[in-house]
């Protein structure tokens, strides 16, 4: 016979009786021992109680389930007549278990997601994860990601943090997401941190890989997680672009356009762009600190896979503006290719105007590698991770 709690639903209260053979009991209007274990039982309203008692030789003796109440006049039954115990969902011993901090490293395969960032009617990383903890514990606190990767975007080491108040072993919380969340998201790592950790303000670096396919033809295995480029390339020239845009610099010319999603939202669709129209070389405004970032490092690297050769862009940094990575790629691209001269790249930052750089690198290419707090890295990565040889 079970002895669980089924969460959600209502199960009748089962007790064992001690003397006698396992027998159900027969009823009798002057049983008065039946007329104190219903009495018994009508003190416990609403949950489920189970009491297994043995006598000496540890057998089950007798089982009574009772669904009639005890008759008012009919006198309680004595202190102890029986024990019961709520059998318990997890292994804390918490009847109001306290709010935890959890942070939660992810990878994803970005092809399928309109992004990280929730959105209304769309399939988006944010959002299955919120789901998935929904699920599992019965909560649903708003993930908090280390940034806002784009859709198609993909992540070695996406960084989340949220709060929950279920009392789950870390192990257990990160077993059961995998099992709910689609194939394309796995949770590889999942801890309690202290109530200040915050997967975007606590961290003190990032850092972001982009790869691009030398070979003619591009396997269609690999095709969701390169940029396909078969034409001649520079590579001096790249990494001598690369290496300029390390140290601080105001990056308005590698930022998008377009404001993100949550300021296309809250903005007036009708409501014009007041100011003057941008041209290259022209400053229509003082360099603003909301633009500016400081580059560690940034440089290109060969490498030769089973599949072909590819070229890895890796750049860590303090942080990064909407379509940032990804402009510096096309730009640098078309140093590659002989476009653009490596020498104008501290011009094409000073501009402070989108136009004065190259286009944007397509979405597949990019990688959120890493994510650093405190000095150390999220997780480290090998450079040739979700790559399929």
């Amino acid at each position: 016979m079970p002895l669980f709690k089924t969460p959600g639903e209502s199960l009748r209260s089962q007790f064992y009786d001690s003397p006698g053979p396992a027998s159900v009991p027969t009823r009798h209007a002057d049983d008065r021992s039946s007329v104190n274990t219903r009495t018994a039982l009508s003190s416990f309203p609403g949950s489920l109680v189970s009491t297994l008692c043995r006598d000496s030789n540890r057998r089950i003796c007798g089982i009574l389930s009772i669904s009639q109440p005890h008759s008012p006049s009919e006198p309680a039954p004595p202190s102890g007549t029986l024990s019961s115990k709520r059998i318990p969902l997890t292994d804390i011993n918490e009847t109001n278990p306290a709010l935890q901090t959890w942070k939660l490293t992810l990878a994803y395969d970005g092809t399928e997601f309109h992004g990280w960032q929730i959105q209304p009617g769309e399939s988006t990383i944010q959002g299955e994860l919120q789901a998935a903890l929904s699920r599992v514990t019965g909560e649903s606190p708003l993930p908090q990601g280390s940034g806002r990767t784009d859709a198609g975007v993909h992540a070695l080491a996406q960084v989340a943090s949220f709060n929950l108040h279920a009392p789950i072993p870390p192990e257990n919380l990160q077993r059961a997401l995998n099992r709910t969340l689609p194939a394309s998201i796995r949770i590889i790592d999942s801890k309690v941190v202290p109530g200040t950790f915050h997967a975007r303000h606590s961290a003190v670096a990032k850092t972001y890989e982009y790869r691009v396919f030398r070979e003619s033809i591009c396997p269609p295995t690999l095709a969701r997680y390169v940029h396909a480029c078969p034409w001649p390339m520079d590579v001096d020239a790249l990494q001598r672009s690369a290496h300029l845009f390390a140290g601080e610099h105001d990056f308005l010319s590698f930022a998008a356009t377009d404001p993100d999603l949550v300021t296309r939202v809250a903005a007036p669709a009708d409501s014009p762009d007041s100011r003057p129209i941008p041209r290259p070389g022209f400053q229509i405004e003082p360099p603003s600190p909301a633009t500016i970032r400081t580059i560690f490092s940034s440089s290109w690297q060969q490498i030769q896979s089973e599949s072909g050769n590819l070229l890895v862009y890796r750049v860590r940094g303090s942080g990064f503006l909407h379509h940032m990575v990804r402009n510096l790629v096309g730009t640098m691209l078309d140093v590659g290719r002989g476009r653009i001269n490596a020498e104008e790249i501290p011009k094409i930052l000073a501009a402070r105007v989108r136009s004065a750089a190259g286009p944007t690198a397509p979405a597949r290419g990019l990688f959120l590698h890493s994510v650093e707090y405190d000095g150390q890295d999220a997780t480290p990565r090998q450079i040739d991770d979700f790559i399929s040889h």
